[in-house]
């Protein structure tokens, strides 16, 4: 054979192997991105609609919630509203009870003399005593205090004997002992303990609302309504949309069901007897010392031992803002975190150990309901992960369909994503309505995109959380992980 044939030969045959391997790559790469399209698909569909069921079932919770909130709401107006006129501040007499007020603080310096310098000034009635716990490590929070104390004699500086920080709940045990201390020394008693913290913005009439419905109950919690920070309209003004939320409805639910009502730490006033006995009770401490979130707790163990709690909403004039505590809260997003872990912590894990549950036969099922709701962040965080995660892999499923000219189809029933999609569009449009009512409504709209930042926080302090209460668990010592506080520099109208 001529040597032109053999190489025209072997360049056939070489076109040959080059055209079947480009065929056999291109087959194996189709097979690939339909692979990868599959696994995607598969993967993105289970993740939403494990994300779909869970939400399903916490919107139908939320949405008990808020029925039985609207029905109470719109009876009251049409019985207890009709024929009696709601109280306003002004119908309440002076306050005429002796308050112990207690003021935990560590590393405070920046702002405790400006918050009680206001508390003074405001708080005109009443017989008030303010005791104000620090540590002898933080030198410029008790020279501030002392400030203060040296150009009034209603400040007590109560010194922790240990170097800070502590937990909160020790500082405030200190501060129980120093109103010992001073009841002991000047024969008197108080009637009522009041607690606030070093960044707050005391109403004027707090006192007066006290001791007027301390006469019903042993327990009287102030709605918490955080400040508008300007400078942070969006991690600082979450805490708008859930305080809001959860202290003119959830709050009230509770109440209204007979479930143990949790303090919010601050801007509330037990019955100093009632202190003394879970003192008593409790070897001679009323907060206890391990715990993290000792308001959360406190209310719960006041109900047991038998206390009424109650929300007071009480306008300060006759269709007005009710009287309120209010504040700062963490404008950074590492701060949000921090704080909403500790929460988590306390709160959503630590409290299966330390709390438990009602018990289905010594309390009604409400209870253990309530409790259920208190501990269901870090499910809720799951979800949010699932769903996450859900629609990113459906993204990619998308794209991996265009590159390959296939057709991609979720394997999620229709209904349960419309169900899902409704019950967001209420929560989303109730939470902007209440938020309305009491910043407007350019903050109520606001709280709609806000929600996704609140997930965003929630999802990090879930990660921080756990690994505080795995520390916990191997016997970590607990330290007070405060955030830092500004106090405004002109203060909010009452």
């Amino acid at each position: 054979m001529p040597a032109t044939n053999k190489v025209q030969q072997s360049s056939t045959l070489g076109s040959q192997l080059v055209t079947q391997i480009t065929q056999f790559a291109t087959r194996d790469r189709g097979r690939a991105v339909e692979g990868a399209i599959w696994l995607a698909e598969a993967a993105a569909s289970e993740a939403l609609l494990f994300a779909a069921v869970l939400f399903l079932i916490g919107g139908i919770d939320d949405l008990a919630v808020d029925v039985f909130w609207i029905v109470r709401h719109l009876t009251r107006r049409a019985t207890v509203y009709r024929r009696h006129a709601r109280k306003a501040l002004s119908d309440f007499p002076p306050a005429d009870l002796h308050f112990a007020m207690f003021v935990p603080a560590w590393d405070e310096g920046a702002v405790i003399a400006q918050m009680l310098s206001t508390t003074l000034s405001r708080l005109t009635c009443g017989r008030l005593v303010v005791f104000v716990g620090c540590y002898p490590n933080d030198v410029a929070t008790c020279d501030a205090v002392a400030d203060v104390a040296d150009k009034d004699a209603r400040i007590v500086l109560a010194l922790n004997p240990r170097q800070g920080p502590t937990t909160k709940a020790d500082n405030l045990n200190a501060m129980w002992r120093a109103l010992q201390r001073h009841e002991a020394a000047t024969g008197m008693r108080f009637d009522a303990v009041v607690l606030h913290d070093a960044e707050d913005v005391v109403s004027s009439g707090e006192l007066r609302v006290f001791a007027h419905l301390l006469e019903r109950a042993e327990v009287v919690q102030l709605p918490v309504l955080p400040l508008v920070d300007d400078r942070s309209r969006w991690i600082s003004g979450h805490y708008v949309d859930e305080f809001a939320e959860a202290h003119s409805k959830m709050m009230v639910v509770r109440e209204a069901l007979g479930a143990a009502l949790p303090l919010a730490g601050t801007g509330f006033a037990i019955d100093r007897a009632l202190l003394g006995r879970l003192a008593a009770a409790r070897g001679g401490a009323p907060f206890d010392a391990e715990s993290l979130t000792e308001d959360y707790e406190l209310g719960l163990a006041l109900s047991r031992h038998g206390a009424r709690a109650m929300l007071a909403h009480v306008p300060v004039t006759p269709g007005g803002m009710p009287v309120a505590v209010r504040a700062h809260f963490p404008a950074s997003l590492d701060e949000a975190v921090r704080q909403k872990a500790r929460w988590m912590t306390g709160i959503a894990l630590a409290g299966w150990d330390r709390v438990g549950w009602s018990g289905w036969r010594r309390r009604p099922l409400i209870e253990n309901w309530m409790r259920l709701r208190d501990r269901r962040a870090p499910i809720a965080v799951l979800a949010l992960l699932a769903a996450y995660g859900g629609a990113l892999l459906w993204a990619v499923a998308e794209l991996l369909g265009w590159i390959g000219g296939e057709t991609v189809a979720l394997s999620v029933p229709w209904w349960l994503l419309a169900a899902n999609g409704a019950l967001m569009a209420w929560r989303l449009t109730l939470r902007a309505g209440i938020v309305a009512r009491f910043y407007g409504w350019a903050e109520g709209v606001r709280s709609i995109p806000r929600a996704l930042i609140a997930n965003v926080i929630a999802m990090c302090a879930a990660r921080d959380a756990m690994a505080r209460y795995v520390r916990m668990l191997r016997g970590d010592e607990l330290v007070w992980d405060k955030t830092s506080h500004v106090y405004p520099g002109t203060l909010p109208a009452e």
